[in-house]
């Protein structure tokens, strides 16, 4: 059987290169595809050293640092990339992977990160936080985002089956796609975390510092809150604007190396996150050191944190109902105020179910079993 990934884009190592690591890890032997691959030299181990074959957008000026910039063509580019000869293609896509053309001997399988958000349903999320809102630039935006809805619906069509990170995107892919999908949730290097028994006295957050991840909500809530302490961690384009705004109890620590990043979480009172993601790993990681999480209700988190004091495992953190500075501000004090105090070891627990070994089990084991169906049916035709 001869194996082709297709990967949206290769940049840096974040929360879809994780999956893919894993994937790699269950066909070896596999052939890489991508748009772009900009993945240095010393820094492919995740890919087993492989070296992607990429579209013409890899040599277009600019590209290594303004890729996202040639989005309306990607469309174009990915459908040049020729997988032909090979059996099994696996897209790992939440923008254009799974467009890539296959044909009726092949079995096309997408691990489908979401459809593609700015242009479905966070479309005016997107041109808002893109200042796109009016003028001669929006409606070239608009129209493009229109054109690229036409041809991702229209793509959905090559894909024989469909793989959800969560059941928030398996109800996005149905709607946007009208597909069922098979929900595998995404590896968590739970390994790589330590749980911590002895927590400190400050909350913490860990994050890309742009619009969606809402740092600008958790930093105006501990504004009200002075007595409490709030440790921000990551980068971006919003760092120095929340930096300006915060106030003396909140301490941002910009970029910092894996070990630093494990050691705050660890100790910290509770983990705070208010974005609405499609899956959500940090939270995890935070859970795999023990530490509860305050969340916002509402995407893959429902299905990562568990909120209920009924939880049978016990509870792992709480949600907010609202993005909205007064309702984090209501669920930390209902955090401090809980009458049983959420244990670390519960956290931990809730954690493992999210593994890289369940993680590939689970998807070796629906890839195969797809394979065999498809290539049943196709001897039942020839001989018919």
């Amino acid at each position: 059987m001869k194996v082709a990934i297709v990967h949206e884009w290769l940049v840096n190592y974040a929360g879809s290169e994780r999956v893919l690591e894993q994937m790699i890890a269950c066909f070896p032997d596999c052939d890489l595809y991508s748009v772009v691959d900009f993945i240095p030299t010393g820094e492919r181990r995740f890919l087993q050293e492989k070296r992607s074959k990429s579209t013409f957008i890899q040599n277009l000026p600019f590209s290594s640092k303004w890729f996202r910039q040639y989005l309306a063509l990607m469309p174009l580019a990915i459908e040049q990339l020729d997988v032909s000869s090979y059996d099994l293609v696996i897209s790992s896509s939440h923008a254009v992977a799974k467009g890539v053309i296959t044909g009726p001997d092949q079995l096309h399988i997408c691990m489908c990160y979401s459809p593609i958000r700015y242009a479905w349903d966070l479309q005016h999320q997107y041109l808002k936080e893109a200042g796109l809102l009016s003028g001669l630039k929006s409606a070239v935006a608009r129209w493009m985002l229109h054109k690229l809805r036409i041809w991702d619906a229209r793509t959905a069509n090559g894909v024989d089956e469909f793989i959800a990170i969560s059941k928030f995107i398996a109800r996005r892919i149905e709607r946007v796609y009208r597909r069922r999908s098979e929900i595998i949730y995404p590896p968590v290097d739970i390994d790589g975390f330590e749980l911590e028994i002895q927590k400190g006295d400050y909350y913490v957050t860990v994050s890309r510092m742009v619009p969606y991840k809402r740092i600008d909500l958790i930093v105006e809530a501990f504004a009200k809150m002075p007595e409490r302490r709030l440790v921000v961690i990551g980068s971006g384009t919003e760092r120095m604007a929340r930096e300006w705004e915060a106030s003396r109890n909140i301490l941002f620590l910009g970029e910092q190396p894996f070990k630093a990043v494990r050691d705050y979480v660890s100790r910290a009172k509770a983990f705070i996150f208010a974005a609405e993601e499609d899956f959500g790993i940090a939270p995890l990681e935070a859970q795999a050191c023990g530490t509860p999480v305050i969340a916002y209700g509402k995407g893959g988190s429902l299905e990562t944190i568990a909120g209920s004091p009924e939880n049978k495992g016990g509870r792992t953190g709480l949600f907010f109902p609202l993005q909205t500075v007064e309702s984090l501000v209501e669920a930390v004090l209902e955090f401090e105020a809980l009458s049983e105090p959420i244990r670390p070891e519960a956290c931990r627990a809730n954690a493992e179910r999210f593994s890289t070994v369940r993680f590939r089990e689970q998807f070796r084991s629906f890839v195969m079993a797809a394979f065999d169906r498809w290539q049943a049916k196709r001897e039942s035709d020839a001989n018919s």
